[in-house]
């Protein structure tokens, strides 16, 4: 378990947001710490992509205050956010299906020859060393990641993350519609990320997931904060109870 002292990498403080006169996020507060993982649950509307789209620079909030590693920080968009070494990856995954493992991992940012040429060697072989790292059986560095399985296509995109230094990550429904296999090779790179001292928000809706990845769990309805909890503290039903009643049974006890 994660070791809670310290300064966090991540304060969202009293945040807020409004559309259309509807309180989207109401006043929320929620930290992640080295190493760690805290998951998001909630029901669709209930806020928790809209307060990770704040600290990933997507919404701009109205008010409240972010504190990357102790100290203020003004995020207003995904390159202010990426300047504090935050990323995000999206269901979607942001990949070019065309293009194999290094294309995509260097995509917008790549490297280039002395010549001013881009560096296609150097972009293998960089791909290749941080692929070892995270997931020793990725072998197919040439093919277009069309050909490549969710999962496979899941660590180019967390390491392309990773590579550009990511220490703040924000990890959307990583595992939707993944296999079991698949599913626990996507475990297996959160684990060795959590290793390497990054902090990850895990947003999904599968609570025995949620149970077997993170650290904590915090759950979100109507725009408020229902809890957040260490999962060693709480059941399943618990979870369930704090998402659909929106209560947290812990409070109570």
């Amino acid at each position: 378990m994660t070791d809670r002292k310290g300064t966090p990498l991540v304060e969202l403080k009293d945040i807020a947001i409004s559309f259309g006169g509807i309180r989207a996020v109401d006043h929320v507060s929620l930290d992640l710490y080295p190493g760690e993982v805290v998951g998001l649950l909630g029901h669709n509307g209930a806020g928790k992509s809209t307060l990770i789209k704040i600290l990933s620079g997507a919404y701009q909030k109205d008010s409240g205050e972010i504190r990357i590693n102790g100290e203020p920080a003004q995020i207003n968009s995904p390159i202010d956010a990426r300047h504090y070494n935050i990323e995000t990856i999206y269901q979607t995954l942001a990949l070019a299906d065309n293009l194999d493992a290094a294309s995509n991992l260097f995509l917008g940012r790549e490297l280039t020859n002395a010549l001013g040429f881009v560096d296609d060697a150097k972009m293998e072989s960089e791909t290749a060393k941080i692929m070892a790292r995270l997931n020793p059986n990725f072998k197919k560095l040439k093919e277009p990641v069309s050909a490549l399985s969710g999962g496979q296509r899941q660590s180019v995109a967390i390491a392309r993350a990773v590579y550009f230094n990511a220490k703040i990550l924000i990890m959307d429904e990583p595992t939707a519609a993944l296999g079991v296999h698949e599913t626990a090779m996507v475990a297996d790179l959160i684990q060795e990320l959590k290793k390497q001292g990054l902090g990850i928000f895990l947003i999904s809706h599968d609570t025995r997931e949620m149970m077997d990845l993170c650290d904590r769990v915090a759950v979100m309805k109507n725009g408020k904060l229902v809890g957040s909890e260490r999962v060693e503290d709480v059941t399943e039903d618990d979870i369930l109870s704090m998402i659909i009643l929106g209560k947290n049974p812990k409070a109570a006890a």
